[in-house]
């Protein structure tokens, strides 16, 4: 069974995952730490739980969730990894920081590892599933378990409400296909982890999502 501990990181206050099981091999999805607290947090819970770090992925790499790869890179010696189409359509993180007018020093660590759609990232007994998911980003990508019942999706999708659309490479048409096509078939009792705010289940959204 994989647990999800979900933090809470950086000014913008972006979702940060580490998904472990019994094994206590595990993933981090979406490193946003910015602070030296938050740094202080993260490697704390997993000293703490003695989990053994394997992988970093990344939904997407808007700046607020690619801040702490290269604390995670300095500390673990993993880099991240994303779809081709993010590295090669996006500004790089320093550009990004600096078209949003805040004041932040960033180390950026580049992506070398492409994530594909429909590719299985094991850890311990677990398995995740990429699931390609355009609109809010070109490369955006959600990592599904099926024998767990969980979807951690980055912006695609939030609690009543969907990613924005008017960022870099963004496209609200094929942001919303996206979620009707890959995420909404999924069973109804599938929770949904976004980048932003709780979490939410595919009905709640079937149901109350006024945007799709």
């Amino acid at each position: 069974m994989i647990n999800v501990k979900t933090f809470e990181f950086n000014i913008i206050a972006e979702n940060t995952y580490l998904l472990y099981d019994e094994t206590k091999e595990a993933v981090l999805i979406d490193c946003g730490c910015m602070f030296p607290a938050e740094e202080k947090k993260l490697a704390g819970f997993i000293e703490k739980n003695d989990i053994q770090l394997k992988r970093n992925l990344c939904t997407h790499l808007h700046f607020d969730h690619i801040l702490g790869n290269n604390f995670i890179y300095q500390t673990y010696g993993i880099k991240p990894e994303a779809h081709q189409k993010d590295v090669e359509l996006l500004p790089s993180i320093k550009q990004q920081v600096q078209n949003t007018g805040f004041r932040i020093s960033v180390q950026s660590i580049e992506v070398e590892d492409f994530l594909v759609e429909n590719e299985t990232i094991r850890f311990g007994k677990s398995e995740l599933v990429t699931m390609l998911v355009p609109g809010h980003s070109p490369g955006s990508l959600a990592y599904y378990s099926r024998e767990d019942g969980f979807i951690v999706v980055g912006d695609v999708l939030f609690k009543g409400s969907i990613g924005r659309s008017d960022l870099w490479g963004g496209n609200h048409d094929i942001l919303v296909a996206a979620i009707k096509d890959n995420i909404l078939p999924l069973p109804d009792e599938t929770i949904v982890y976004p980048g932003h705010g709780p979490s939410t289940t595919v009905i709640e959204e079937k149901i109350n999502n006024p945007f799709i």
